[in-house]
């Protein structure tokens, strides 16, 4: 009966702690929200909880991406009325471009109705640098070669395929590995390439590309391999027909 009792005290005094915490942890909107730059100073908590949701939907980022705030910490630990993260500062110039964006928008005769508004989402997409999958690949190769593009083409693919962020295409990855070709970097072209192909393997466009960086590689078997795989697939392919022409001209014998 003992052991009960001390149990039940236990119980009740670990409720009312978590309770403490609970109330302490809890967060609300203020009434009045500090330190309002751009948006108009007579906002009120309940008008400014809309907008800040859409910017975190818009951008796919918490509390935390502009604020002073440690995620995964309760509300009432953050500092919102802080201009410490610079981040909280370009999303105000982000703020005041959309605003200049849409009051010259109003001065265009716009070819249909509705007329159409420019908003965060719009570039964004969920997420907070809207780049495009080339430029994101880019940037990556240029910091650490070919293994750092594939590797972020992987993630960006896992995290966003299915949705508007990125153009999963086989486009983006054509114009990547043309652009490595441009470079000269024929081994990086090949295994973008050899992806593109992987993911689209009834395009005779991709196999084309692939064939074409194996050529200027010097590598003439290969290519004459993928401009056949080309063929199979696209009959009209007028350059994997002119250059296997030139290929097997080109042969001995």
């Amino acid at each position: 009966m003992t052991r009960s009792r001390n149990r039940t005290a236990l119980l009740a005094l670990a409720f009312l702690a978590s309770a403490t915490l609970y109330a302490q942890e809890q967060w609300t909107w203020p009434e009045k929200p500090k330190n309002l730059q751009v948006l108009p100073k007579d906002f009120t908590g309940q008008r400014l909880r809309p907008v800040m949701t859409g910017f975190t939907r818009a951008l796919g980022v918490r509390c935390s991406y502009c604020h002073i705030g440690e995620e995964g910490k309760p509300l009432s630990s953050y500092d919102f009325a802080s201009d410490q993260n610079p981040n909280k500062e370009r999303a105000r110039e982000m703020l005041r471009m959309l605003g200049s964006i849409n009051e010259h928008l109003k001065k265009i005769t716009p070819s249909s109705e509705p007329r159409v508004n420019m908003w965060c989402h719009t570039c964004h997409q969920g997420r907070p640098r809207p780049a495009t999958l080339e430029e994101e690949l880019s940037w990556s190769y240029r910091k650490g070669g070919i293994d750092a593009a594939t590797a972020r083409y992987r993630e960006l693919r896992g995290r966003y395929y299915g949705k508007a962020a990125y153009d999963f295409s086989e486009r983006s990855l054509n114009t990547f590995g043309h652009d490595l070709l441009e470079k000269g970097d024929h081994t990086a072209a090949i295994t973008v390439f050899a992806i593109n192909a992987a993911e689209f393997p009834l395009s005779g466009n991709v196999w084309d590309s692939l064939a074409e960086t194996y050529l200027a590689a010097g590598k003439k078997e290969l290519a004459e391999i993928y401009y056949r795989k080309s063929l199979e697939i696209d009959p009209q392919n007028e350059n994997a027909l002119t250059q296997l022409r030139k290929l097997q001209t080109k042969s001995p014998g």
